[in-house]
């Protein structure tokens, strides 16, 4: 019976330490290192989703700028595409008809002419252009970068191949020529529209063609045979364009050699031909490309009957664009958004795991919500200045708040100072792998590398079967 008293007791003695400890708060799962490892990833993840929020917020800001930016370019200039100059000289054509005279019975031939066009297109043509940067279109807080173009071509045309059309030469109407020249943006042309022919001079005239996205220009009506000396015809004539994101040119010349300047640093070439390599240069003070395309380069002929066929799967030239812009920048900074808040909390549990120190949930998630603060004062800050100048600001106006905010929770100066220069050092990398851009890739995963071996090297020494901390 005293046996049976004793184990009672002891029963009700342990019952009670386990409700007291319960109502305490003070379990051992509650307190282990485990349990509170869980909380701190649970946070972690739950942070993910005001990180969104910001992602979003850095979506829709860069939406506006373009919204911004094709208001400025409508009315500006956009793409430019040149295609021509093209000589075009009509052609008659004769189609026959029975007809019966009902009075004598008999059937009369009718013959009747048809003018139709044939298109040549030059034996050579050279241009030279020169491409000036613009930035000084603004719309509220955006800057539009666009360009001016100025064009100067020259070349010539020989004696038109009709034979190849199987045209006679007594059909052709040479009296009625004219050059024609299909471009982009005619509003854009900013240049009075003059082309001198053998030295004589035509102007430019804008018509109207239906089912063509190119708008046209035409000279005059004039004599081929009395201009072109010996079938030949000399030109050339300057343009002027206001544009943005691209200039290219479809490659009409028997032998065409386009060289083009610019002041700009970013360009991509593109287009079916590629520039010459040998003399193509690129430098943050702009680049220099050349262009030479022979007739046996291209897959297409030097004459065409009835219409101008539609070349612009041919064309080459320059893309002038930004490499990285603004907002580029701030949704890249964002991704890494996740590793920031991660190796933060990290710091913060190592030490709390070495040191013995209690740190709540609560001040958790006061570090995560200034870690994600970051981003909203990078985007902010950035559309009033530089992405430089705002990452600057913003990472020593939040590494300053957690390094204050550490002081209090750690009861020391000696963490929050290697904390702050922890995040110093993290920011600074990311900050790196934003502005590069062929080896991003790389150094961001030497980086993650090299931070993996930190932490491994620094918790080695913790005892994580200890339960308690």
């Amino acid at each position: 019976m005293k046996i049976m008293e004793n184990e009672n007791q002891k029963t009700n003695q342990n019952q009670g330490d386990l409700t007291v400890s319960i109502a305490t708060g003070k379990t051992s799962f509650f307190q282990s290192t485990t349990a509170k490892m869980m909380m701190v990833g649970m946070l972690t993840l739950i942070l993910l989703i005001p990180l969104a929020f910001v992602n979003d917020l850095i979506s829709e800001r860069s939406q506006r700028k373009k919204e911004v930016v094709n208001e400025v370019t409508q009315l500006w200039g956009q793409d430019v595409l040149f295609y021509g100059p093209i000589l075009r000289i009509p052609y008659k054509t004769y189609s026959e008809t029975s007809v019966v005279d009902f009075k004598t019975k008999q059937t009369v031939i009718e013959r009747k002419a048809v003018v139709n066009y044939a298109y040549f297109f030059p034996e050579k043509l050279n241009n030279n252009s020169e491409i000036k940067k613009n930035t000084s279109l603004k719309r509220g807080i955006y800057n539009n970068v666009v360009f001016t173009a100025n064009m100067n071509f020259n070349g010539n045309f020989e004696k038109p191949n009709f034979e190849k059309l199987g045209i006679k030469e007594e059909d052709m109407l040479w009296d009625r020529a004219a050059l024609v020249v299909k471009t982009s943006n005619l509003k854009s042309i900013k240049s009075d529209l003059n082309i001198k022919l053998n030295n004589t001079s035509f102007n430019f005239e804008a018509k109207t063609e239906e089912n063509d996205t190119l708008g046209t220009l035409e000279t005059s009506l004039f004599n081929y045979k009395n201009l072109a000396a010996n079938y030949k015809l000399d030109f050339n004539f300057i343009m002027k364009y206001n544009g943005s994101n691209s200039v290219k040119f479809i490659p009409v010349g028997k032998t065409t050699q386009i060289s083009m300047n610019s002041d700009w640093e970013s360009p991509s070439f593109e287009g079916m031909f590629a520039a010459n390599d040998t003399t193509k240069s690129v430098s943050n003070k702009g680049f220099h490309a050349d262009w030479k395309i022979l007739h046996i380069n291209r897959p297409f002929p030097q004459q065409y009957a009835g219409k101008i066929p539609n070349l612009t799967s041919y064309s080459f030239g320059t893309k002038l664009i930004e490499t990285v812009d603004e907002y580029q920048q701030n949704e890249r900074a964002s991704k890494y958004g996740f590793l920031v808040i991660g190796l933060t909390f990290l710091i913060f549990f190592l030490i709390q795991s070495v040191n013995k120190i209690n740190i709540h949930i609560f001040q958790y998630t006061m570090l995560g919500l200034a870690l994600i603060m970051f981003y909203t004062l990078l985007i902010s800050i950035t559309e009033h200045s530089s992405f430089s100048l705002a990452y600057l600001i913003a990472s020593i106006a939040v590494i300053g708040m957690i390094v204050l905010y550490s002081v209090s929770i750690l009861k020391t100066k000696k963490f929050p100072i290697f904390i702050g220069m922890a995040l110093a050092a993290l920011y600074t990398f990311i900050y790196v792998i934003i502005q590069l851009e062929n080896y991003a890739l790389l150094v961001g995963s030497i980086g993650l590398f090299i931070i993996l071996g930190l932490v491994m090297y620094f918790s080695r020494k913790i005892d994580w079967n200890n339960n308690s901390l």
